[in-house]
């Protein structure tokens, strides 16, 4: 496979066939023609409900349901044991949220939640905090995003069961020192909660590496279909928590009497699972494998570049975080000064750029560097320079759209 712009962009029906400039990554990828065939396949030749019957069709689907769940584990170093389906990362952290949380967190307990946190990595342990009478501990990042370990260990205590942290930030791009972060909340005794949307579509991520005990990650953020989710947990985590949904498939036996669930991951994907969407999500692990995470962050690399360089340069343009490209990691948001985000995204919608405004669902992150909301621009690797020249074009004329 020869990594040329052409041959990459022609696997994307939506980009080869459309004029937008599709700069909104972050929020989720467009889909290769190989993702979209193969949930084609899967659905005009051997869809059946997985795991339900002893039929051929029923023993295809499962076969490629499970294989799916292989392909996910080997692309973070887990077993496959270890690998969750969820409806999405949201729906994962939940999950982590009312199983593990609602039954090993007590009143007193603290819970460290990073101020960088997508609502999804904010909001539950919110609820759980208020259901359990623990405390949410808020963990500031430095004015250039920089979460500083050295700030999380006085934070942190005996009291501590859980941090709740970003691998990469989905507003400042901000890639976080899992590994170090592990480590202090190993030493206290809590777990590591790490949510990986944004990593693990751009960057080679190994769950023992970072030494996580949860990560999650979606499947429509890296080239997969909408509905399908990625929950990692430790296999003694998992075995001890309770079922998150009840109902079919998650269970070994049932009597009037008595419930024995199924083993991991099983008991966790109750009812008919969403065994098309596990399928894309396969064939979007191929799809990135076969280009492989060198060539992808390579490109990103060089796209960011590209766009930090000459932004830094228009003086009426404030970049949020880091002075540095490399520290940004295919994401950069920003204010146009005078004018709104929303604003600045219309303009942008009426070249056929399509960028983000608004607080990207982090609204602590953006209170605590000051400002309200933000525009974001977010690559993917099948993004090209002249896109972002064209990205550039448009943010160079703004203010004189505005009238200054």
């Amino acid at each position: 496979m020869t990594p040329t712009d052409m041959n990459i962009r022609d696997e994307f029906p939506l980009i080869k066939n459309n004029t937008v400039a599709y700069l909104d990554n972050a929020a989720t990828t467009q889909k290769p023609q190989c993702v979209l065939d193969a949930v084609n396949e899967y659905y005009t030749s051997h869809n059946a409900n997985p795991m339900r019957g002893l039929y051929e069709l029923s023993l295809q689907a499962t076969q490629a349901y499970e294989d799916a769940r292989t392909a996910a584990a080997e692309l973070i170093g887990a077993s496959s044991e270890e690998i969750v389906f969820t409806r999405n990362a949201s729906e994962s952290l939940n999950l982590i949220a009312y199983s593990y949380g609602l039954h090993n967190i007590k009143e007193g307990d603290e819970i460290i939640v990073s101020v960088e946190e997508h609502h999804s990595n904010f909001l539950p342990w919110i609820n759980i905090a208020g259901h359990t009478g623990a405390k949410v501990v808020y963990w500031d990042c430095e004015p250039d995003g920089y979460m500083n370990p050295d700030t999380l260990s006085e934070l942190i205590s005996d009291r501590t069961k859980l941090v709740a942290v970003t691998h990469v930030s989905n507003v400042l791009g901000r890639v976080n020192d899992i590994r170090r972060i592990a480590d202090i909340a190993h030493e206290a005794g809590a777990l590591i909660v790490c949510d990986g949307s944004q990593s693990v579509p751009h960057m080679k991520t190994d769950v023992n590496d970072l030494d996580v005990d949860f990560f999650v990650f979606s499947g429509h953020k890296m080239y997969g279909p909408m509905g399908i989710g990625v929950l990692y947990g430790r296999k003694k985590l998992l075995d001890d928590m309770p079922p998150f949904l009840y109902g079919g498939e998650m269970i070994e036996t049932v009597t009037k009497e008595r419930v024995t669930y199924a083993e991991v991951p099983h008991k966790f994907e109750a009812g008919t699972v969403n065994a098309g969407g596990a399928v894309g999500l396969h064939a979007a692990i191929k799809f990135m494998n076969g280009y492989g995470y060198e060539l992808i962050e390579e490109r990103e690399r060089e796209l960011t570049r590209h766009a930090f360089e000459e932004m830094s340069a228009m003086p009426y343009i404030t970049i949020l975080g880091s002075s540095r490209f490399e520290e940004h990691n295919g994401i950069i948001a920003f204010k146009v000064e005078g004018v709104h985000p929303h604003d600045v995204t219309a303009i942008f919608s009426d070249s056929d750029v399509a960028v983000r405004a608004g607080h990207h669902c982090a609204q602590p992150l953006h209170k605590h560097l000051g400002i309200m909301s933000s525009t974001r621009v977010s690559m993917a690797f099948y993004n090209t320079m002249e896109e972002v020249d064209r990205f550039l074009e448009v943010l160079s004329g703004i203010r004189t759209k505005m009238g200054y």
